[in-house]
């Protein structure tokens, strides 16, 4: 099992940054996060646990990979849909994950080259995928593509952390950018913390 790879550097530098995040860090230790690393099982994965528990989410995922087996492309399109939904997987996931399965085997999308795009560029074409959105598409920056400085602005549970924090009523958009660029480049790692909050 991989995990998402950062150390003492980061650490150092975002305690230095940050006495509330330093506490913090210093509270939790060093975190363990998986990662996939290939981004089109992760995006998957991903579609496949939106708005559901996370034991749901591996009983289904469980069910779904005894089902197919590797998660390909070519797996999935060669998988009567019916048999997929017999997972638990509803039919607009059945969707999804069968258009994100087409636009790899058509060259629509090359999951193979996102490593060697801009965060940007990455989120812009995934986000071309039905059912994927902003959010979905930077936590495979995170957990995929290991990408070192990544905090989403659409995740509440990192803008409830700030304002816990940092005891703030509110968190306006400027203000969130005050603290990406307070703990930019290692971000991704600060999402790890704030998570923890």
């Amino acid at each position: 099992m991989n995990k998402f790879r950062y150390g003492k550097k980061e650490i150092e530098y975002l305690s230095g940054k940050s006495p509330q995040l330093a506490e913090i860090i210093e509270r939790a230790g060093f975190l363990e996060r998986e990662v996939i690393t290939d981004i089109f099982e992760a995006l998957v994965s991903s579609i496949l646990s939106q708005q559901i528990s996370g034991r749901a989410a591996q009983t289904i995922l469980g069910r779904f990979i005894n089902l197919i087996g590797e998660i390909t492309p070519k797996k999935i399109l060669m998988t009567d849909p019916l048999k997929i939904r017999e997972c638990g997987i509803s039919g607009r996931k059945v969707e999804y994950i069968r258009g994100a399965a087409l636009a790899a085997t058509d060259g629509t999308i090359d999951f193979n080259s996102l490593s060697n795009l801009e965060d940007d560029k990455v989120v812009e074409i995934l986000t071309s995928l039905k059912g994927v959105g902003v959010w979905t598409a930077e936590m495979l920056l995170i957990f995929s593509l290991e990408r070192a400085d990544v905090l989403s602005w659409g995740d509440f549970a990192i803008k409830r952390s700030i304002m816990k924090l940092y005891n703030l009523d509110s968190l306006s958009k400027e203000q969130f950018e005050t603290y990406r660029k307070l703990f930019s480049p290692y971000n991704s790692v600060a999402s790890l913390y704030l998570w923890e909050v």
